[in-house]
């Protein structure tokens, strides 16, 4: 879709304001335009005698103008500037939808700060292209066409000597206007970069203290912000040539008509109030020359910043809902809209079977997972077990489609994952990932993200089940005694990433997260790396319960995390090497037995 036909979307939705606010600006024109009229009658008239009558006849009449075009004025601005900030609202919205839509894939090539930049200053260059410049862009359209028809009116030969240096400021603004557009463009490159500078730099906060980098960051933050220093000056300098330039030649124009004008008047061809309005028309006129060249700038910008927003915009989801549905029952395909699917899948009807069929997948070029097969059946607790970069944490993020299988290769309930809808698997699954990510929210709140989702943030029996529900998850976790010891309990502020937390407290938060929402299948990806062995098995012991109700999957290198599933996958380099329950791996003296003797031995040697 051309760039322009998608942008005209947001504008129809606001037609009737639109359409409305452009009568305002013919109105506020119209009346602008009349007053050098009144004028020339008023100097006309008063030149013939003075008197307080015609003083206040016409002091009357201008002041009537002045109060309603500024009646007239205030509504346009209202409605055109107000549909603006409506249309901003509105991209807003879908940009950020879109991008929430976007595969983790996306987000690991493109930096956050960039992201950001696109949906706040690019996004307001695009509003101000939208509203002020379509409000700017009629007023000096109207007013230099009505302009022009009044000074042809007076003087014809006079108008056309005054127009001589129109030429001359429309070449400045077409070479002005694309150096203007392309500068422009690397300036708001430049913002993104220091955005993304200061967004690292700030996320990373610990680290960079921990080692001591601080006037490093800084020095990195001063030599970008330096750079975008240089790229506005560099515009600036542009733009400082561009409005005198303009300038020059209308007020050449000006100087014609003065020399010229005042002869006419002389040699009575024209009145002194026909004079006079002439020259009030021309400095209407000067307006929207001058006008011309900052809307155009404005226009220029806008379309820069609308093409930088469309690049994310127009980037396709590469994990979305399928159509086609199939029963694994039933021979035929069924067809669905993505709404009956969901109302023909629901997360507490899968049972959470699960099947890998010759999986094979890479990222790129680089292969992390060679001919996977493997099953686990309805509520058994399998564990995945590996040295680090064997695809343990690969595997399980092809079941929730954080990245998209192959067809045909990963299996729930006998049905490909990638015919469910994205809300249902998803539903379905509570996912604890290696790295738990905590919102600057209260202990009870980042717990019931999930809850929320499920059943909005009443939940389905008011706030009294919510914090039960809470409660409960938490003591399985075994938060519920570091809980105790907060001041606020629940309500307290966890801060940005969780960062008042100890890393143990983030994960056990993130295993109480995934509890809440009851899942059909539990995925703990070694979630409990953080915690001391005996809290460990403190939470283990919680979780047989919670896991007897449900498929889990745990994933770890500690063999103590896993040594009670009811059976155990070892992968090595891609491919799953070894099979079975603790005892018997134990006894195959393979990959998994020399893993626990490894262990066995780090315990002992830590134990002396």
């Amino acid at each position: 879709m051309p760039p322009f036909r998608r942008l005209l979307g947001y504008v129809l939705r606001y037609r009737r304001d639109f359409l409305l606010g452009l009568g305002c600006v013919v109105v506020t024109t119209g009346i602008a335009l009349a007053a050098p009229k009144i004028l020339q009658y008023a100097v006309d008239d008063l030149t013939r005698g003075v008197t307080r009558a015609k003083l206040l006849e016409y002091g009357s009449l201008l002041l009537a103008i002045g109060l309603v075009g500024g009646v007239f004025r205030f509504f346009m601005r209202r409605l055109l500037t107000g549909a603006s900030r409506h249309i901003e609202y509105d991209m807003r919205n879908d940009f950020f939808a879109h991008l929430e839509k976007l595969p983790l894939a996306y987000f690991q090539s493109h930096r956050t700060g960039d992201l950001m930049s696109r949906a706040t200053n690019d996004l307001n260059a695009v509003r101000m292209m939208i509203g002020p410049a379509i409000m700017y862009s009629a007023n000096t359209l109207l007013t230099f066409v009505v302009a022009l028809s009044m000074m042809i009116a007076i003087d014809a030969r006079l108008t056309l000597i005054s127009l001589i240096p129109l030429p001359f400021v429309s070449i400045s603004v077409k070479f002005f206007g694309s150096a203007i557009h392309r500068r422009f463009e690397q300036i708001q490159a430049q913002l993104s970069e220091v955005s993304a500078v200061a967004q690292e730099a700030l996320s990373g906060v610990r680290v960079v203290r921990a080692y001591r980098q601080e006037s490093a960051e800084l020095e990195r933050f001063r030599r970008s912000n330096q750079e975008y220093l240089l790229r506005n000056r560099r515009l600036i300098a542009l733009q400082g040539f561009f409005f005198p330039s303009m300038s020059f030649f209308l007020g050449l124009g000006a100087l014609i008509v003065l020399w010229l004008g005042s002869r006419e008047v002389i040699r009575g061809r024209i009145t002194l109030g026909e004079f006079v309005a002439f020259n009030s028309y021309l400095t209407m006129l000067s307006w929207p020359m001058i006008a011309f060249g900052w809307v155009t700038n404005m226009l220029q910008r806008g379309m820069a910043s609308w093409k930088r927003m469309l690049e994310v915009l127009e980037t396709e989801p590469s994990i979305g809902d399928a159509i086609q549905l199939r029963s694994s029952q039933s021979a035929p395909s069924q067809v669905f809209s993505a709404d009956s699917a969901i109302s023909a899948f629901h997360p507490r009807a899968i049972r959470g079977a699960i099947e890998f069929r010759d999986l094979v997948f890479a990222f790129g070029d680089m292969p992390v997972l060679n001919h996977v097969s493997a099953r686990i059946e309805a509520g058994q607790t399998a564990a995945l077990v590996g040295v680090t970069g064997s695809g343990k944490s690969t595997l399980i993020s092809l079941l929730a489609r954080l990245h998209d299988p192959p067809p045909a290769s990963v299996f729930i309930d006998g049905i490909d994952v990638r015919d469910f809808p994205i809300a249902v698997l998803r539903g379905a699954i509570g996912f604890v990932p290696q790295e738990p990510f905590l919102f600057s929210d209260t202990l009870a709140d980042n717990i019931a993200f999930g809850l929320d989702a499920i059943e909005g943030p009443g939940g389905s029996g008011g706030s009294a089940s919510r914090d039960r529900k809470i409660q409960d998850a938490a003591a399985v976790a075994r938060l519920d005694k570091d809980v105790a010891d907060f001041p606020k309990g629940y309500d307290t502020m966890v801060g940005e990433r969780g960062i008042t937390l100890s890393g143990g407290q983030k994960q056990r938060t993130a295993l109480a997260r995934a509890i809440v929402i009851d899942p059909r299948i539990l995925i703990l990806d070694d979630s409990l790396s953080a915690v001391d062995t005996y809290t460990e098995e403190e939470i283990l012991s919680r979780l047989r319960g919670v896991m007897r109700e449900r498929t889990s999957i745990i994933v770890s290198h500690r063999i103590s995390t896993v040594r009670d599933a009811d059976v155990i996958f070892v992968l090595d380099q891609g491919r799953i090497v070894e099979r079975g329950t603790h005892d018997d791996l134990v006894r195959a003296n393979g990959l998994y037995a020399e893993l626990h003797k490894k262990q066995l031995l780090e315990e002992e040697l830590a134990a002396s």
